[in-house]
């Protein structure tokens, strides 16, 4: 096949790969609407941890403001960790991942389409109540927009066990981040630094995940 041909059939191949990237999207966002019970469950729990704190150590306002960026950050993480094992566990329980692997369509991008529904699902309420909740620890104002990205990144025990190693980086950076901003530094170094690991992880994450797939379903 020439160049020229193989470009041709790239050129027409593209919207098939567009229409199956949005089939997948939106079918995980509709099937997350029809299960909300399941999306409350870890909101339910970051709300419930960071309010627990000021009734642990007390009322101290600034005790609260130091401690704010960390509570923030670990909560967030840990109610992520509760919908991870959604992302691929019903479909492979009723079929739908081997039709997936199956699709002429590349498994990475049919992974990359599920992270993106779930990070919708899941990331962005977490990011809307990051804010209200930093207010509720005295956080100071500059570094609630600092918080909003704690739904930057994507369960059972196992699960958990081997992603929370990965969480580390984003937990050091993100609150650091959120403390610089918090005393009137710029918290610049360690939102390029959070979003290094947002690149790397969306170009590298959906190759992995396919091919762990693969082998799973071996």
């Amino acid at each position: 096949m020439s160049k020229q041909q193989r470009q041709t059939y790239h050129e027409q191949d593209l919207p098939g790969l567009w229409h199956g990237f949005m089939v997948i999207l939106k079918r995980d966002l509709t099937l997350a609407y029809r299960r909300r019970a399941e999306i409350t469950n870890p909101l339910v729990f970051f709300v419930i941890v960071v309010t627990l704190f000021p009734l642990s150590i007390g009322p101290e306002v600034n005790l609260l403001a130091r401690v704010a960026p960390g509570i923030i950050w670990v909560a967030a993480l840990l109610a992520s960790l509760l919908a991870l094992d959604a992302i691929f566990q019903p479909d492979h329980q009723d079929g739908t991942l081997e039709q997936i692997i199956l699709s002429p369509h590349p498994l990475s991008l049919m992974v990359l389409a599920k992270v993106i529904a779930h990070w919708l699902v899941s990331g962005v309420p977490l990011m809307l109540l990051a804010p209200v909740l930093a207010l509720l620890l005295n956080l100071p104002e500059q570094a609630i927009g600092v918080a909003l990205t704690v739904g930057l990144r994507k369960g059972g025990v196992l699960l958990s066990l081997l992603v929370l190693p990965l969480y580390i980086p984003v937990l050091i950076f993100g609150a650091l981040a959120v403390d610089s901003a918090a005393g009137g530094l710029s918290p610049a170094a360690n939102l390029y630094l959070l979003g290094a690991v947002l690149a790397l992880s969306l170009s590298l994450a959906p190759l992995a995940a396919a091919a762990a797939l693969r082998v799973s379903l071996e």
